[in-house]
């Protein structure tokens, strides 16, 4: 399976809870929703990933975000703390389909 890595900023969403995001580039996007053809989305439209950024590698899920017209990928703190990173630090990630 193809990987998708990117260079972007850490953002914090606007809300009650601190949950912390990536936002991935608009053609990565547009090729995932081609590649899943919706089989491997689950609640929410999201899909399961596999990530890789510094010294952290987990598996997740990304999000669609119709405001953005691209996927989000949450950053976990355990993540963001291991690798000394936080809101508005540009981080480079890998992402790879997984259960497809």
């Amino acid at each position: 399976m193809q990987d998708f890595t990117f260079t972007t900023p850490i953002w914090e969403h606007d809300g009650n809870a601190s949950w912390h995001f990536v936002t991935l580039p608009e053609e990565d996007s547009d090729h995932i929703l081609e590649v899943t053809g919706g089989a491997a989305r689950r609640g929410f439209g999201s899909v399961r990933v596999e990530v890789s950024m510094g010294s952290s590698t987990w598996q997740t899920s990304l999000f669609p975000d119709k405001g953005r017209g691209c996927y989000i990928l949450p950053m976990k703190k355990a993540v963001r703390t291991a690798n000394g990173v936080g809101d508005g630090d540009e981080v480079t990630v890998t992402v790879r389909l997984v259960d497809l």
